[in-house]
């Protein structure tokens, strides 16, 4: 592909695909050129640094986060479709979420979607600076929720490149870890149930009851916030 046909926009599209599928460790100006049949050097003639390509990788995902209309759906609802898109983003792109402790991440989409979560809040009734604080909050319990299958991918990978029997290796040690945790009183009962077979599992809807939880923590405080005396 000559260096004129190549568009930042097709650029970034490429290099989403392969952080999909090798992650950050994997991406590379010369592989990136090799996907788009070009010369690493016809990349750098519109993206100049590694890390700039991964913050553009990272602002144009946030076009796949449905942002709820305010005007026609209450805050909780908002809160929860957008906590629960950004989620299963994290969740298609595994790599998404480490880019955030490893590079400088900003951009326009990342800017409109932080703009959308002050409004949810500001809607529910938040003082602006409380408002940033509960986005913030939310923000931080999706990333958080995500870390683990996140790591989990990045861990698989990495160890089959260094002996190609990554599941023996991983069987091995949550056989260990669930040894170590019978001890445990507390470890040993929930291990015991069928739905806990995997220790380092998080139980079933641990995402979904953590968001609600916050967003109730949000609703007593704003009803607090009402009574009369205060």
């Amino acid at each position: 592909m000559p260096r004129n046909t190549l568009t930042p926009d097709r650029i970034v599209r490429a290099a989403i695909e392969l952080l999909d599928e090798e992650g950050l460790d994997g991406l590379n100006m010369r592989s990136l050129g090799g996907r788009l049949n070009s010369a690493a050097t016809a990349v750098y003639w519109h993206v100049k640094t590694k890390d700039e390509l991964v913050r553009l990788a990272v602002d144009a995902l946030y076009d796949e986060v449905e942002l709820p209309d305010l005007d026609s759906t209450d805050w909780r609802t908002a809160a929860t479709a957008q906590a629960t898109g950004m989620h299963a983003l994290l969740t298609r792109h595994p790599w998404f979420v480490q880019a955030f402790g490893s590079h400088l991440v900003y951009g326009p989409g990342m800017a409109r979607s932080d703009n959308h979560s002050l409004g949810i809040y500001e809607k529910a009734g938040f003082a602006p600076a409380d408002a940033d604080r509960a986005a913030a909050t939310v923000l931080m319990f999706v990333l958080g929720s995500a870390l683990g299958p996140a790591s989990q991918v990045s861990l698989t990978r990495r160890l089959r490149k260094n002996d190609g029997d990554a599941e023996r290796q991983l069987a091995d040690t949550l056989a260990r870890s669930a040894e170590i945790a019978m001890r445990f009183p507390l470890l040993r009962e929930r291990l015991d149930t069928p739905a806990a077979a995997d220790y380092a599992a998080a139980p079933d809807n641990s995402f979904e009851f953590g968001l609600q939880a916050i967003l109730d923590g949000f609703e007593a405080r704003l009803a607090a916030a009402k009574r009369p005396g205060r």
